[in-house]
This record gives structure tokens, C-alpha cells and sequence, in this order.
């Protein structure tokens, strides 16, 4: 089969002819419908310093994917051959501490699709039986395939409810797109959204922001102060992973807001937690994964009843063999989400 490949160290990705994956007892082999590029691939692409501690090449890349079964394992009982899936890419052992007590998504023995064993880059892939998650099938497989980073814009959204509040989101990225969809289907009150590039902002506004700051120009702070009468967003979303966007985020909350945090950040950040966390009695929510598979129930039921349109985010589309052309574009930033056909 045709896979992609992080096939040595150093920056780039192969396409190489590979053997097809041989299937466990309690895995399912998936014929790839659609893959989206998540910012995690164009890391392991970019060979930054987090890759060379985590990737051993080689590696089959990518873990955003549709498709559908095509071999069972002996063992496994809840999915079907022909059943249209997607896949949660928190591997998790089911009997760790935090496995047992409901939260798999920090999972002591976690193991990333596409970061720990081989993705979904390829004509076809192998993966457990309990992290498939069975697609309804009026959903299309481009959306179906980007459901993962929207359970991570679900969570950071919907930690705490957002009906009737004012909400910032600091960095639009393509999980700050969808971001803004769920919180604009979700009730709220008034989106302001800021980011450095022109094009991820004009998709925003496509995905029902009201208000759009370039903080490459504008002054957010004086923004968001006039457009909530000095007062303060309710909900403040931090996404892009840095350390100034931070500051403004906790800053810009009002006091007894409520801020969540999904960007990561390459260094260690400081903020003033006496007068902007503490004595303004903010709750701050780390957000990492999804909860499986409650997550993936809201946002699937939020697509197949078509309330949530996610096709403004979904800019570029290529086939597997255009890699290439799909991390260009991302490195330009100047995309949303960007899918692969195999």
C-alpha cells in the first residue's frame, strides 16, 4: 500500500510503497476514506525538538481519519466489516488508575496513533477495537476525518456552558475555527477572536465570530475592553500556544470568568496568578484529548444533524501523494484544515 512515511531524522516525509498492516485479535483493519494534517504532523514534519525526543522513524504519520472496515479481528465484537469509522488517538490501556476512575484520556500508558505506533497516512490502517469510533453514515468522510481536533474545540468550549456569555478565543488556528462553530452553536452570546494572519480570521467570521482583531495590528485588549463595556469576557479560550496571548486571555477574563487552555507553549510561561488568577477568582481548565467517547457523541450528533458546518474550515483538499503541497500551505499559514485523499 502507499503510505507516508517519517522514514529517517530531519526535516520532511517520503511516500513509500509499504506492506498493508496485519491486524491483532482486538484490532480492525480501515480502507482510509480521508486524513486531515493536524499541527502535530507538521511538528513531526518540521523535526522540531519535541519530535526528535518522541518520533522513532520510521513511522507511519497521521492519526485525523475516516474510512471504512474492512477485516475484523477474531476478538473483536462491537464493529462491523463495512462500518464507517473514525478513531480516537488516545490509545489508552483501560487499566491504569486514570483509566479506571474515567478519564482514558490521560491514560499512564498512553499511546499516540500516528506518534507512538504507525497512522493513518496510507491506503489503510490498523486499530484497536476500543478506540473506533463508528461514524453515522450522513456524515461526510472530509468532516468525519477531522472529528478528533473537533472534540479538542468541544472541550475547550464546553468545560463549563457558554449560553448567553461572551466568549474570546485567542489564536484561530484550524481547532480555534472549529472553536467557533461549536461555541456559536452552543449559545453564546458574542465571539471576539484574534489571530496574526488575515485568512484564518476572514474563515472565523465564515464560522459566526463577531468581532475580528489581527493582534499583529490592532490592540486586543482595548478591543475587547470597549466591546464588553470594560467589563470582560465570560469565557476566555486560549489556542495558539503563546506566551503574550496568554497574558491577554487572563487579563481580558472578568472576574469569576473562566478561562481553558489547549495551545502549548515551547517554554515555561509566567503570568501574574495573584492579581489576574487568584484575587479575580478565575477557573482555569488544562484541556488535553477528549473524553471518550462522550465527546465524540456531541460533536458526531452535532454534524449529522448538519447544526454545526465545519466546511468553511476545510480549505485545501489533496491526494496522499500531495503531502507536500498540504504542508506548504500550513506552513504559510494560510489554511484551515487541510485534507488528504488517499
Amino acid at each position: 500500500m502507499k503510505a507516508v512515511l517519517k522514514e529517517n531524522p530531519g526535516r520532511g516525509f517520503v511516500l513509500r510503497d509499504i506492506p498493508m498492516p496485519e491486524i491483532k485479535e482486538d484490532e480492525v483493519l480501515v480502507k482510509v476514506s480521508a486524513v486531515s494534517i493536524c499541527g502535530t504532523d507538521l511538528h513531526i514534519y518540521q523535526w522540531n525538538t519535541w519530535a526528535q525526543g518522541r518520533i522513532k522513524p520510521p513511522l507511519v504519520v497521521g492519526h485525523e481519519v475516516a474510512g471504512r472496515v474492512v477485516e475484523v479481528g477474531r476478538n473483536v465484537k462491537r464493529v462491523q466489516i463495512n462500518d464507517f469509522v473514525s478513531a480516537e488517538t488516545h490509545i489508552y490501556c483501560g487499566y491504569c488508575h486514570q483509566c479506571l476512575t474515567g478519564h482514558p484520556e490521560i491514560c499512564e500508558n498512553l499511546k499516540i496513533l500516528g506518534v507512538d505506533t504507525d497512522g493513518a497516512f496510507a491506503e489503510y490502517i490498523a486499530i484497536p477495537e476500543r478506540v473506533v469510533w463508528v461514524n453515522p453514515p450522513e456524515i461526510n468522510p472530509e468532516f468525519a476525518s477531522v472529528q478528533e481536533p473537533l472534540g479538542n474545540a468541544i472541550d475547550t468550549v464546553l468545560v463549563e456552558d457558554v449560553v448567553g456569555k461572551s466568549v474570546l478565543i485567542t489564536g484561530v488556528g484550524p481547532v480555534g475555527l472549529l472553536a467557533v462553530g461549536v461555541a456559536r452553536v452552543s449559545g453564546a452570546s458574542q465571539i471576539i477572536v484574534s489571530d496574526i494572519g488575515d485568512f484564518r480570521l476572514n474563515i472565523a467570521k465564515k464560522m459566526g465570530a463577531d468581532i475580528l482583531v489581527n493582534s499583529r495590528n490592532e490592540n486586543l485588549r482595548e478591543i475587547v475592553m470597549d466591546a464588553t463595556h470594560g467589563r470582560g469576557v465570560d469565557v476566555g479560550l486560549e489556542m495558539s500556544g503563546n506566551e503574550g496571548a496568554l497574558r491577554d486571555v487572563i487579563y481580558l477574563a472578568s472576574p469569576g470568568g473562566r478561562v481553558s487552555l489547549l495551545g502549548l507553549f515551547d517554554r515555561d510561561v509566567t503570568i501574574n496568578l495573584n492579581d489576574d488568577v487568584i484575587f479575580k477568582k478565575l477557573r482555569v481548565y488544562g484541556i488535553t484529548g477528549r473524553r471518550i467517547f462522550q465527546t465524540w457523541n456531541i460533536g458526531s450528533n452535532l454534524l449529522k444533524s448538519g447544526r454545526l458546518d465545519i466546511s468553511p474550515v476545510i480549505s485545501h483538499k489533496f491526494t496522499l501523494e500531495e503531502f507536500d503541497k498540504g504542508i506548504e500551505v500550513m506552513e504559510r499559514r494560510e489554511s484551515g484544515k487541510v485534507i488528504l485523499i488517499p
